[in-house]
């Protein structure tokens, strides 16, 4: 992903906005300008979450396939919250 920040006028980003979304995804950050001053930024979803601290959800696939060991991270179940009842007699 090359870094090919830009400057957008308003009108142009609002004309333009699906082929700015392409860019942010493709190419990084750009910059929303008014009347020449840069007041926005459109950035990619990942690197907004990172500046937030927070980690993408990972479906089912992405978890079991992670390298990290997943055993660890597995909630125990809480045996009060069952109900154990003698199995059924055939």
């Amino acid at each position: 992903m090359g870094n090919t920040a830009r400057d957008w006028p308003l009108a142009e980003a609002k004309a333009k906005f699906s082929e700015l979304v392409d860019l942010v995804e493709e190419s990084g950050a750009q910059y929303i300008t008014r009347r020449g001053r840069r007041t926005a930024v459109l950035v990619p979803l990942a690197a907004y979450e990172k500046l937030l601290g927070k980690t993408p959800e990972r479906n089912a696939v992405d978890w079991l396939l992670a390298p990290e060991a997943r055993v660890g991270a597995l909630p125990l179940p809480d045996p009060k919250a069952y109900h154990w009842r003698k199995p059924p007699s055939f």
